[in-house]
C-alpha cells in the first residue's frame, strides 16, 4: 500500500498528486516532465502553449518555465481580455512568472493546430518549443504513466478527471489488467474517446460523462456544497473544474451501487487548485456561495 494515500470512507483512497509541487502540481508536473527534458535536449529557450484565461496548464507552464530557465508564451483564448485593466488570478500569476501573452479570438484559437497559425506564431516570436493545449502529447502521456506503480495494483478501480485525455491515457498504459480505469470528463460530449484511443491499446477503461455539471467550468450550488463538505470532513481541497466533479461522481456512483460492495477505489487528485480563486471571483459576482 502506498503510505501517502488518503483514506476516505467507502473504500475510497486518494492519491494526492496536488502535493507534488506548490505551483506545478498534480498531473501538470507529470505532463511537463519529459516535455521540458526534450526542450532542453533540443536547445530551445522558449516554451509556447495555449489555454483559456483560467487554465491550470497556462499557470503550470509559466512557473515551470521560469523554474527551468525558459522564456514562456501563452496564447490565450479571448481577444477581449487584452483590453482588461486587471488580469484574473491565473493570468496575473503567470505574468509574475514572466509569461508573455498573445490574446486571440475564439475563432482563431480553434485553428491553433493548423500549420499556418503555427507559422504566424513563429514569425512573431521566433523559435519555440510547442506544448499543446492542456499539455497532452506522447511525452505527457509518458510522464503520466509514472503515476501508477506496482504498489497500486491492489485497487480494483482507478478514477481520474479528464480534460484533454493525457492523464487517463498514462494511467491506462500503466494499469494492471485486472483494474478498471474510469475517467470523469469535465467537458460535455463523448469525443474524448477518440483522443484517448490515440495513446492507448488496452481496453480496460471507460468514461462516465454524467458529471460535467453543464460543461467545462460550469458548476452549481450542489457541487459547491459537496466540495466544501469534503474539505471539512477529510481536509482535502477539491477544485470545481476537475477533481470536485470526479469525487462527486464517485460518491454518487457508490450510492447507486455502481461499484461492487468491497471494491477498492483509487482516485487520482490531479491538482488544479489554483482555479479556485478565479471561480470564487465569478461566484461572488453572482452572489453565490463560495468555495472555502
Amino acid at each position: 500500500m502506498d503510505k501517502n494515500l488518503i483514506l476516505t470512507d467507502n473504500h475510497v483512497f486518494i492519491k494526492p498528486e496536488y502535493l507534488s509541487h506548490p505551483y506545478v502540481s498534480g498531473n501538470k508536473l507529470r505532463k511537463l516532465k519529459y516535455n521540458l527534458l526534450d526542450a532542453k535536449k533540443q536547445g530551445e529557450k522558449t516554451l509556447l502553449t495555449f489555454g483559456g484565461a483560467f487554465s491550470n496548464h497556462i499557470a503550470a507552464v509559466a512557473h515551470a518555465g521560469q523554474e527551468n530557465g525558459f522564456q514562456t508564451i501563452g496564447v490565450i483564448r479571448g481577444e477581449e481580455l487584452k483590453n482588461f485593466k486587471t488580469l484574473n488570478p491565473t493570468l496575473s500569476f503567470s505574468k509574475t512568472c514572466g509569461m508573455r501573452f498573445k490574446f486571440v479570438s475564439r475563432a482563431q484559437f480553434r485553428t491553433k493546430t493548423s500549420l499556418s497559425f503555427i507559422e504566424e506564431l513563429e514569425q512573431e516570436f521566433g523559435d519555440f518549443f510547442l506544448i499543446p493545449e492542456g499539455g497532452t502529447n506522447n511525452l505527457a502521456v509518458k510522464g503520466c504513466e509514472e503515476i501508477l506503480t506496482e504498489v497500486h495494483e491492489e485497487f480494483d478501480y482507478v478514477c481520474c478527471p479528464v480534460g484533454t485525455g493525457g492523464t487517463i491515457s498514462g494511467l491506462i498504459n500503466s494499469s494492471h489488467p485486472s483494474q478498471k480505469i474510469i475517467g470523469f470528463p469535465a467537458l460535455k460530449g463523448d469525443f474524448l474517446r477518440e483522443e484517448i484511443a490515440k495513446f492507448v491499446t488496452k481496453t480496460n477503461w471507460d468514461l462516465i460523462t454524467d458529471y460535467h455539471f453543464g460543461g467545462y467550468a460550469k458548476i452549481n450550488e450542489d457541487l459547491i456544497h459537496f466540495i466544501n463538505e469534503f474539505k471539512k470532513t477529510y481536509d482535502v481541497p477539491l477544485d470545481p473544474i476537475y477533481t470536485g466533479k470526479m469525487m462527486y461522481g464517485i460518491y454518487d456512483l457508490i450510492s447507486k451501487g455502481y461499484f461492487e460492495k468491497d471494491a477498492k477505489i483509487l482516485a487520482i487528485h490531479t491538482g488544479g487548485l489554483q482555479g479556485i480563486e478565479g471561480m470564487n471571483a465569478k461566484l461572488k459576482q453572482q452572489n453565490k456561495p463560495l468555495i472555502v
